[in-house]
């Protein structure tokens, strides 16, 4: 049976509270600095543009965080031979070890959540997300997002 207009609302609703959480989180506490090394380690050496692009944050948020970083050990930035305007970020053994760090701090965060809860549900849930994921990501290639609130002349 395929899911009803009411399911999806209730599905949405839900999902946006636990969005709004993760995103306050993320400003508020360490989960913005696990995202910011998460992303370095993925990418690096990375530009600080690309990394303000990908976190979605202000260049300057970025530049603050990376000179905090840099005032910790955590990161090594060098500057751009090509490009002196610019420059390169990568991790240090110090920002590895705070990934790990944070990492096992968020993971406790999160098995204290679900403490209650059977094993297999959360195993569900896991699944389940990871669907919501890949068929996302399926719809998005079938049909280019518009930003329908945006009038026709705005987007040009």
């Amino acid at each position: 049976m395929k899911p009803t207009m009411d399911d999806v609302q209730e599905m949405v609703s839900a999902l946006m509270v636990v969005v709004s959480g993760v995103e306050r989180a993320k400003r508020q506490g360490q989960a913005g600095a696990l995202a910011t090394l998460y992303l370095i380690a993925a990418r690096e050496p990375i530009r600080p543009t690309d990394l303000s692009i990908e976190l979605g944050v202000h260049q300057s948020s970025v530049t603050r965080q990376i000179r905090a970083m840099v005032a910790v050990g955590q990161v090594h930035v060098v500057a751009d031979a090509a490009d002196g305007r610019s420059c390169f970020i990568s991790l240090t053994d110090t920002g590895r070890e705070e990934i790990r760090r944070l990492t096992e701090v968020g993971l406790g965060r999160f098995a204290g959540f679900v403490e209650d809860w059977d094993a297999e549900e959360v195993r569900t849930l896991a699944r389940l997300l990871n669907k919501l994921e890949v068929t996302k990501a399926e719809a998005a290639k079938r049909a280019p997002r518009t930003d329908s609130w945006r009038t026709r002349s705005e987007r040009k």
